[in-house]
């Protein structure tokens, strides 16, 4: 009996300590923009393959149980808006363009439709899941100043995402995945169509919808390794 009670209690510390299974990897794709410069589309193919910038950025997971696990992803993402893209002529005549690298840290929870248990036996692995949580961004102001776009300090923001992906195992250890995420910003101004934002004497011309703050949205691909032991369970 007290050989059981050490062993039960040694599992109990294994499940509860590293017991859980992890997963690092990395974050590739193209990001688009929706506000008041360029297209409007959240949907457009073309939108996310007009230029030859890439989004990318690091991933770690701690899965807690099979069907949620917390989620860190810090992601440098180029985003850009041009009306000469958009399908209104008052914005194909206005011509206004931008291009911004944004800095992204988000920390949340990432919850599986279908159970995910890296350790179970049953193959294929596949599932859908959804993420959100806390997002924090740095960035770089805009402003217009004689009939262009211009690129002003930097600044910084929150966002809430919205992303909704598959994934599946390629095998023991190795996870892809692909989403499909909108950011919704706490700023109108990362086109520069609010610079009431900008803490500046000087007072920029404003356009656009006031009632509507800017979005990014990214589409990619994600790669991960898992490690991690598999979590002890005892019977009496």
């Amino acid at each position: 009996m007290r050989y059981s009670l050490i062993v039960f209690f040694f599992c109990m510390g294994i499940h509860f300590a590293p017991a859980q299974t992890y997963e690092i990897g990395l974050i590739l794709g193209g990001t688009n923009f929706v506000g008041d410069v360029g297209s409007q589309s959240f949907l457009n193919p073309k939108d996310y393959l007009s230029q030859d910038k890439i989004s990318y950025g690091g991933i770690f997971k701690w899965n807690r149980s099979p069907r949620h696990a917390f989620r860190f992803t810090v992601m440098k993402v180029n985003t850009f808006g041009s009306d000469l893209r958009s399908d209104e002529p008052r914005k194909r005549t206005r011509a206004y363009a931008f291009e911004t690298d944004i800095t992204e840290l988000s920390l949340g929870l990432e919850f599986n439709f279908l159970d995910w248990d890296l350790h179970a036996l049953k193959r294929p692995l596949v599932t859908p899941y959804l993420y959100t949580g806390p997002t924090y961004f740095f960035t770089n102001e805009f402003y217009v100043e004689n009939n262009d776009v211009v690129e002003g300090n930097s600044t910084s923001n929150f966002a809430i995402p919205m992303v909704i992906g598959v994934k599946g195992i390629l095998n023991r250890h190795w996870i892809l995945a692909a989403e499909f995420g909108a950011r919704y910003t706490f700023t109108d101004n990362l086109d520069g169509s609010a610079p009431e934002e900008i803490n500046s004497q000087t007072n920029y011309p404003t356009f656009g919808n006031f009632n509507m703050n800017d979005w990014y949205i990214f589409s990619g691909i994600t790669l991960t390794y898992t490690f991690g032991r598999k979590p002890c369970y005892f019977n009496f």
